[in-house]
């Protein structure tokens, strides 16, 4: 009985302290963040006059930094997890990198990959008050994402947007961010080179990629890219570079890209992918692979759409219970494809409302089919 009456005792006393646990764990916790994290900082000295004896190019090169510097911010991303044993939230830094502007609506484009193992986001502008976000769209395979902050207007100074079409190898360009978390900082290069690829974060190839010698370090990633004028020309993305350090050969996404993208993003949290209308399985291209088809197989076609109109199949089944294969969509244009990302490049490279040949298989005979792209 005595033992029964100890055993009894000690559930009682490991309850007590477990719940003791859960009500202090529970009382610890922070409340919701307000908008405003921090306030500013002291105001900042009056700006010295650029002195006369500088060189054009310096003169420009400040007033630049200057007038961007008010549209740069910098992006903390925070995971959140929970200690399982005191309840306690605990805010973990996953990463740091940078954004701008992108109107009066407190909306802030940077990369995608600055905030994608984030649960929390917090924004410092220029004055250094620092500003809860959130997320309103992203899009990974172009390695863009859209924050939104609640501050004031008179704080959210967007930068002018240029294009990127109309660039040359050789143009003066100016990177600005918060490399390796130091506040503000400017490197100047040129147009190294047009026309690049990149990897998205999810392995979709990014097009027309500006290549720069403008040093790009971490902590620069969804920085922009300006011109001489201080347009906006790309969001700063990656790096060539063994050591994780600038080596001089830098990457940003072009402009055209951006503001194609963005307003989607903003509008709709996403942005349209061109398409033709088939559903594809990766199981089932795998299985396929395995049995020596090179190409794409439709697993399905949505109805109405430019595949239905063209004729195209997915996998059926017939009568008799058999499973056909659907129709294995192996080049486009004459370029072969032979996974669904190669597919997804190819519709995205030639954009909606333009037609496209088809070369496709269908058991085991290939013939051409003209289908039209379009934004899904």
């Amino acid at each position: 009985m005595k033992t029964a009456s100890k055993a009894l005792g000690i559930l009682l006393l490991v309850a007590f302290v477990f719940g003791l646990g859960f009500f202090v764990g529970r009382s610890r916790q922070s409340p919701p963040p307000p908008h405003e994290l921090a306030p500013p900082a002291e105001p900042a000295p009056p700006q010295l006059p650029i002195p006369e004896e500088l060189t054009s190019d310096e003169r420009r090169d400040i007033d630049v930094f200057r007038r961007a510097s008010s549209s740069v911010v910098f992006i903390t991303s925070i995971a959140v997890q929970r200690n399982l044993f005191s309840f306690d939230v605990m805010q973990i830094p996953q990463g740091t990198g940078s954004g701008f502007l992108w109107d009066d609506a407190g909306h802030v484009v940077t990369n995608f990959h600055v905030i994608q193992q984030g649960d929390r986001f917090a924004v410092t502008l220029a004055d250094q008050s620092e500003w809860d976000a959130k997320v309103v769209g992203t899009a990974p395979e172009k390695d863009l994402a859209v924050l939104q902050i609640e501050a004031p207007k008179q704080k959210l100074v967007p930068l002018p947007v240029g294009k990127s079409r109309d660039l040359l190898v050789g143009q003066r360009v100016l990177a600005v961010g918060n490399p390796f978390g130091l506040d503000h900082s400017l490197t100047v290069g040129v147009v190294s080179a047009l026309g690049r690829e990149l990897t998205s974060p999810i392995g979709r190839k990014i097009r027309d990629v500006i290549q720069t010698d403008a040093a790009i370090n971490p902590g620069n990633s969804g920085g922009p890219l300006l011109d001489s004028s201080g347009r906006l020309i790309g969001v700063n993305t990656a790096i060539y570079s063994p050591s994780g350090a600038s080596s001089g050969i830098g990457f940003a996404i072009p402009v055209d890209t951006v503001a194609r993208l963005i307003p989607q993003l903003i509008e709709k949290g996403r942005a349209s992918v061109a398409g033709i209308g088939v559903q594809v399985s990766p199981t089932l291209d795998r299985a396929a692979r395995r049995s020596g088809i090179e190409g794409v197989v439709i697993y399905d076609v949505v109805e109405g759409s430019p595949a239905e109109k063209a004729g195209l199949e997915g996998v059926r089944v017939t009568r008799g219970k058999r499973v056909v294969l659907g129709d294995v969509i192996v080049a486009i244009d004459g370029k072969r494809v032979r996974t669904n990302e190669e597919l997804l490049d190819a519709f995205d490279h030639v954009g909606p409302g333009r037609q496209v040949k088809l070369s496709v298989v269908r058991e085991g005979k290939e013939r051409d089919v003209s289908v039209e792209v379009v934004a899904m």
